[in-house]
């Protein structure tokens, strides 16, 4: 019989952060699929003997390549064996989950989603810094802020540069002058706070605040490294920087 697959979003690090149903899928697997971004705490969680397929990408370093990474989920499914594949975050938020669903569904083979705690939701909940709040943020928008194979950043800086809402940069350290400059060039004012934060929910996390006209400079000074989100607008105001651990903060634009 072929088995299926379980497309698990195993939240920003913290295995506490992981939902019921994704802990149940992850120790009922055979196999395991996992990415760079998932904590070794939440891959030991496997049940003793599954087999561990590490498919880890990095900027510019795929260890496999994607189609490599689907024909792997359906070669395991068709041997019989349950396949979790286990992604950092919600694996349908920026994650190729629904690319790799939709190859798998294409060949016949089943697929199980469990959820999971995206990036800017476990940045929130350490830092205390809501997504919308009345009288601040209204909405709250995610985007991107990489380009397959170093494309041009084509965002629509027009909408993205609404001060009543919030905006969430995912993977943006290396475009991250860019994406202000094009936000001050629609208006948003270069004082607009800015808070970064680095494997949030994670013993190695740490945080930047800055404000959006120097956060490119103060990215550098404090030489952030992938992954970093950023979260950009008037919520983070509320930031109390008095209850961060010192040995977490890198660096703070005054």
């Amino acid at each position: 019989m072929t088995g299926k697959i379980y497309l698990i979003g195993a939240g920003p690090g913290d295995p506490e952060l992981m939902t019921m149903k994704a802990i149940r899928m992850l120790k009922d697997a055979d196999v395991v699929v996992y990415d760079r971004l998932v904590s070794d705490d939440i891959v030991a969680m496997a049940k003793p003997g599954a087999e561990m397929i590490f498919v880890g990408k990095a900027s510019n370093c795929h260890t496999v390549s994607q189609s490599r990474i689907n024909e792997i989920l359906v070669e395991k499914a068709r041997a019989g064996h349950n396949v979790a594949r286990l992604k950092g975050g919600d694996p349908l938020i920026f994650g190729r989950g629904s690319e790799e669903a939709g190859y798998v569904v294409s060949q016949g083979v089943e697929v199980e989603y469990a959820p999971g705690i995206t990036a800017a939701q476990g940045a929130s909940s350490v830092t205390g810094v809501p997504l919308t709040h009345r009288g601040l943020a209204t909405g709250v928008q995610y985007v991107t802020g990489h380009r397959q194979a170093d494309n041009v950043l084509d965002l629509d800086w027009k909408r993205l540069a609404n001060p009543d809402t919030t905006l969430v940069v995912y993977m943006g350290v290396a475009n991250i002058g860019q994406i202000a400059m094009g936000l001050m060039t629609e208006g948003l004012p270069g004082t607009t706070p800015v808070l970064a934060v680095s494997r949030a929910s994670t013993p190695d996390e740490s945080r930047m605040v800055s404000t959006l006209d120097h956060v490119a400079q103060d990215a550098r000074n404090a030489g952030l490294k992938p992954p970093t989100l950023f979260i950009i607008g008037r919520v983070v105001s509320l930031y109390n920087a008095d209850l961060l651990d010192p040995a977490q903060e890198v660096a703070a634009h005054a």
